[in-house]
């Protein structure tokens, strides 16, 4: 019943409606919600809506291409999973379900530092390509354990996030819940928590849920997973500079991505000190409101890199057509997290399988609708800019 429930979620949004009713309120806000007014996490899908289609006719789309290389690996599609923290959180199967979800959809899985499976169990779970998140912490031993680990486990990119300069944005929605470091559950929050018994069940009856990655270095003074979240927050520093991306990118020495960069100068800056990728971003709308949406600056971007970076436009991604939109004016691929989240809430692996397979359908038929038979072949002339 559960699995044809998510079945009959027939576009991401359906998704979200189901993931609402399965989560206790503040996980689904933690997942929902954005920074200050949220213009950011709502304009990130919106600016999609700045631009159209030019569908060319009498094409032969018998044979749709959608193949292409992303950090350097094969995949089946242009669009792979952005990491998200602790994803045991939304359902008990967490990490486990969306990489084997990636897997099974030919794409990549992106885990998060902040995860609550490990860098080590993560890569036991799919023998699918996998990449790295990162920050630069004030414990540059702790920065370069996780590098190497990741390396030694097979990961094949590193992805540094660097749109958190040790400051966290304004997420009112977490201050309503409760869902803050520390938790401040209110009553209301611990009545919902209450009456999402399938929830609470598998919360009490699966293994505690943790920072993974750090569980065998616990600091002093945690002892929860409240007071371990405050630590990693406290480690994430506010004189992080070029210099110290510019080493962790000598530390990696592979395809490497720099994750929030939002401005031309900043992305030719980028390929001069040595990384393959930019992940053009705003951390979903949850740091700084009233910053541009990932769409709104791929082509200034691209323009500014040429060939030299490969930009993937990260957010805000809800449909197949976003998709196409994004890599006809330059982008290599896109991602997102909350799609594959509202699946993961919504139905475990199940759901986060549910999350993928509808982009992908989406967009192999956008792709015969506007008359492409290869991704490879989208620019800018298939698109124009609304007036």
């Amino acid at each position: 019943m559960f699995g044809k429930r998510v079945e009959r979620c027939y576009n991401i949004a359906e998704l979200r409606k189901l993931a609402a009713r399965r989560l206790p309120a503040p996980m689904y806000h933690y997942i929902d919600g954005g920074a200050d007014d949220e213009w950011t996490l709502n304009r990130n899908t919106e600016a999609f809506g700045n631009y159209e289609f030019r569908p060319r006719c009498l094409v032969d789309v018998s044979k749709l291409e959608t193949a292409t290389t992303v950090f350097g690996e094969p995949v089946e599609w242009p669009f792979f999973c952005s990491p998200t923290a602790l994803s045991r959180l939304f359902n008990y199967q967490g990490e486990r379900a969306v990489a084997r979800a990636a897997h099974a959809a030919g794409t990549i899985y992106s885990l998060s530092s902040i995860s609550s499976s490990s860098i080590e169990e993560t890569a036991g779970f799919t023998d699918g390509p996998k990449v790295f998140q990162v920050y630069v912490f004030k414990d540059r031993g702790l920065s370069r354990e996780f590098v190497h680990r990741a390396k030694d486990s097979g990961y094949k990119a590193l992805q540094l996030t660097v749109d958190v300069p040790g400051v966290s944005g304004n997420r009112e929605r977490d201050i309503v819940t409760g869902m803050t470091v520390p938790p401040k559950l209110s009553l209301m929050s611990l009545i919902d928590i209450a009456m999402h018994p399938r929830w609470v069940y598998r919360h009490l009856t699966t293994p505690k849920i943790d920072v993974a990655n750090v569980a065998h270095r616990p600091p002093p003074g945690s002892g929860n997973l409240g007071g371990i979240i405050e630590y990693l927050n406290r480690q994430l520093d506010t004189g992080v500079t070029w210099d110290d991306a510019e080493w962790m990118i000598r530390e990696w020495n592979g395809p490497f991505a720099l994750k929030g960069v939002m401005r031309a100068e900043d992305a030719r800056r980028a390929a001069d000190i040595g990384a393959t990728a930019l992940m053009v971003s705003n951390h979903g709308g949850r740091q700084l409101d009233y910053s541009p949406a990932p769409f709104d600056l791929i082509k200034e971007i691209v323009d500014a890199v040429g060939d030299r970076l490969e930009v993937i436009c990260d957010g805000g991604v809800r449909r197949g057509v976003h998709i196409l939109k994004a890599l006809a004016l330059g982008a290599r691929a896109c991602s997102a997290g909350r799609p594959y989240l509202y699946g993961l809430a919504a139905g475990g692996e199940a759901g986060a399988n549910q999350a993928l397979t509808i982009l992908r359908t989406e967009l192999l038929r956008d792709m015969a609708l506007v008359g492409c038979n290869n991704i490879h072949d989208l620019d800018e002339s298939w698109v124009r800019k609304v007036d």
